[in-house]
């Protein structure tokens, strides 16, 4: 594959529309078991309170992976992802219910680069909180 998206056809503050991507705590055990992280914390509202957190959260990386997911979404081709990088700067609460949390991605095209790359600055949120900070990714275009 290659990305849909033309380096040509996209400029310096350019804005990425948003996606939501819904989280229940289906989603978490999911998630555990694919990346072998059954921590407490992410499935179990009895120890997660108990720890002090005020409910589940979602791994980190799940919420990580949801950044990767818009990018590759909007560019058309996992493989033109050449770089990606977040710092985590809040939980994504998962309450037990039929509506979970939702991640709000959105993002902007920050810089062009040489050889068809661009640098898109990323900002992910849960509710009122960002969850996702420093978050960048590179892609290559076609």
């Amino acid at each position: 594959m290659t990305a849909t998206v033309k380096y040509d056809e996209v400029e310096v503050g350019q804005q990425i529309p948003a996606a939501d991507y819904p989280v229940r705590r289906l989603d978490l055990v999911m998630y555990a078991g694919a990346s072998g992280d059954f921590n407490q914390i992410h499935w179990n509202e009895r120890f997660a309170k108990a720890v002090g957190l005020p409910d589940v959260i979602a791994h980190g990386m799940f919420t990580m992976a949801q950044g990767g997911r818009f990018v590759t979404d909007w560019a058309g081709d996992p493989g033109a992802v050449v770089d990606y990088g977040v710092r985590f700067s809040s939980m994504v609460v998962v309450p037990d219910d039929d509506q979970g949390a939702v991640i709000t991605v959105s993002g902007v095209i920050e810089e062009k680069l040489d050889d068809k790359r661009v640098v898109v600055a990323l900002t992910a949120r849960s509710g009122d909180a960002r969850v996702l900070s420093k978050a960048r990714a590179v892609v290559r275009l076609a």
